[in-house]
């Protein structure tokens, strides 16, 4: 997904790269042009955090259900905490419900696959040795 266009105008639709999307999204000056753009930062920034955060997650082991509500925790606070302090209007991209549920499932379901491979691949040898006892 290189590009996206957005249809704020239908005669000059807005195309943003992915790297000029992450620049945008990095910057604390950034003025959103379009609706489109700015929930499409949201929810690339979202996918790589719950990438990271299945990383971890299979790494300290943290299972079951703490871990469900832990990420759910650090997903939607990610999102309420980017846009608190880069000073984000919520009301005008649909409000803090619309922005805080953007690419939600599909985040939580490349966390739970990283999360699940993560701790396999770490702590495989200690399944094998309980399982021996």
């Amino acid at each position: 997904m290189a590009s996206k266009q957005s249809t704020m105008d239908k005669s000059k639709p807005i195309e943003v790269s992915f790297s000029t999307l992450m620049k945008m999204g990095l910057s604390s000056k950034t003025e959103w042009p379009d609706t489109e753009i700015f929930l499409d930062w949201i929810y690339w920034s979202r996918q790589i955090v719950g990438l990271f955060l299945g990383l971890i997650w299979g790494v300290i082991p943290l299972t079951g259900f703490i871990g469900l509500i832990a990420f759910g925790l650090c997903s939607s606070g990610y999102v309420y905490l980017y846009c608190t302090t880069h000073n984000i209007d919520d009301e005008e991209h649909g409000g803090i419900w619309e922005i805080v549920k953007e690419g939600f499932m599909t985040n939580f379901a490349s966390f739970l696959v990283t999360w699940i491979i993560t701790y396999s691949c770490v702590h495989f040898d200690e399944s094998l040795t309980a399982q021996q006892l």
